[in-house]
């Protein structure tokens, strides 16, 4: 019956581009008040994460579960189901997510090459604006939440609505917490998934009357 993921308003996905791009121009131009207050946060949570190892190795492995393997294979699985349901709309819209997001922040850590945190709690050698991982994470939550509006009452709407933010926003700061990325590389994160989830599905949706 409900075969297609809900419609956005354009506002959502216009909004997250012009606020990205903001945020991308003050980085690439290490504007100092927004370097000083990375540096803030990131100096506290090493403070935080290094009197607490215990608590760091947990934030090691929950962050990987927003990692770039996972989520693709997510996405798959869930085109792949779409697909043999026949639910053809909802099929490309899990492809278009699954494929545009690491794309899309992949190609800008290769353009960008922000460095990340020195001395971080985990290893990573790429380039760090966006957040991937808090790229990943939004845009399954935002995605798992456009498929469930049309088919679902209103409380498991608002349910779906609080659990998968709720992740979305541990990942970011898990990613934070591990000095993995500066505080702006997961805002950066958010708002791609914010822009290129809704584009996704009011592109599934073209021809499709409201």
């Amino acid at each position: 019956m409900h075969r297609s993921p809900a419609r956005p308003p354009a506002a959502l996905p216009l909004a997250a581009l012009a606020a990205f791009g903001v945020l991308l121009g003050l980085v690439a131009a290490d504007w100092p008040p927004l370097v000083r207050w990375d540096d803030s946060v990131s100096a506290a949570l090493r403070s935080f994460g290094a009197a607490r190892p215990v608590l760091v190795d947990w934030l090691r492995a929950l962050t990987s579960l927003a990692a770039t393997i996972p989520f693709v294979a997510v996405g798959a699985a869930a085109t792949l189901l779409f697909a043999v349901r026949r639910e053809r709309r909802s099929a490309i819209f899990c492809a278009l997510v699954t494929a545009s997001v690491p794309i899309a922040w992949g190609v800008m850590h290769w353009a960008l090459r922000n460095p990340r945190p020195v001395d971080g709690f985990v290893v990573v050698p790429s380039s760090g604006f966006p957040s991937g991982h808090t790229s990943n994470a939004a845009a399954f939550a935002l995605a798992v939440v456009l498929l469930v509006w049309p088919r679902s009452t209103p409380a498991t709407r608002a349910a779906t609505v609080l659990a998968v933010t709720a992740f979305a926003l541990f990942i970011g700061f898990t990613r934070v917490a591990l000095l993995a990325h500066w505080p702006t590389d997961v805002i950066g994160g958010l708002l791609l998934a914010l822009a290129l989830v809704p584009i996704a599905a009011r592109v599934t949706n073209l021809g499709r009357s409201a």
